[in-house]
């Protein structure tokens, strides 16, 4: 909002701030623009102008909320008042986002792009309430909250950069980058489970069962033969198990006959 006014007119933000008073009545409402000298006419104009800027951007309901306001200054006074809230409740929120600012972690399941997006969100806040820090503090504080998987990297970052002139870009560049390599050789879990189930006045079960085991890229290059025969073994447990069941459904009729 400020730079859009100001790219403008310099003068219409001097308005909202007060700089240069209008002639008010005694309800505190701007005079008719016949009433003002010719400086003051121009003043009126560029009052009018901000008044409408500010209107035009309002929604209705809001703008309802604003109709007693006079001046601009009053509507503008007004609407920090109700979105940013007067100066405890700002020192409140300041307070809260200092608070969630030093305490910032990056989660183990979150990406680089995602807990930047977060940190941004909190930093904007901060600026907002004037509560802003410099880049490497944003720095440090970014290595200080990455995961431990992230240790070596952030080792050698503080080794081979200056963290006083490195920008927060260029470090969310280079650990998206290692980002990548991480992910590449991320474990990756594959289910794997043969379950066989053999009915007899025994109830003998054979199952096996394998859990939810990690491979690694090395891992994927298994020895053919190998699972040759695990497949192999895996057609003879069921057929012995259908073999079982048959002889079984056999047995029994012939006791029934």
């Amino acid at each position: 909002m400020y730079s859009h006014i100001m790219g403008m007119d310099d003068e219409l933000w001097d308005i909202l701030e007060g700089v240069g008073h209008l002639k008010l009545d005694e309800e505190g409402a701007a005079l008719d623009r016949k009433a003002h000298t010719a400086e003051q006419k121009k003043l009126y104009k560029k009052h009018h102008t901000i008044r409408g800027i500010l209107e035009a951007a309002l929604p209705h309901k809001e703008y309802l909320k604003m109709s007693d306001k006079s001046t601009a200054k009053a509507i503008f006074t007004s609407l920090c008042s109700l979105y940013e809230g007067n100066k405890k409740v700002r020192e409140a929120k300041a307070t809260m986002l200092v608070h969630q600012y030093e305490l910032f972690r990056m989660k183990e399941d979150e990406s680089i792009e995602t807990m930047y997006s977060r940190f941004q969100t909190l930093v904007s806040g901060l600026q907002i309430l004037k509560k802003s820090y410099v880049a490497s503090d944003h720095v440090n504080k970014i290595l200080r909250s990455l995961p431990a998987k992230w240790r070596p990297k952030v080792t050698a970052i503080e080794e081979a950069k200056d963290l006083n002139t490195l920008s927060v870009e260029d470090l969310i560049s280079s650990l998206k980058c290692h980002e990548i390599g991480l992910n590449e050789h991320e474990p990756i879990k594959k289910p794997k489970s043969i379950a066989l189930k053999s009915r007899g006045k025994s109830t003998k079960a054979l199952k096996a069962l394998e859990s939810e085991e990690e491979s690694t890229s090395e891992d994927s290059d298994e020895d053919p033969e190998i699972v040759q025969k695990m497949v192999m073994l895996s057609n003879r447990l069921q057929y012995l198990a259908n073999k079982n069941k048959r002889f079984l459904s056999r047995s029994s009729s012939h006791k029934s006959s």
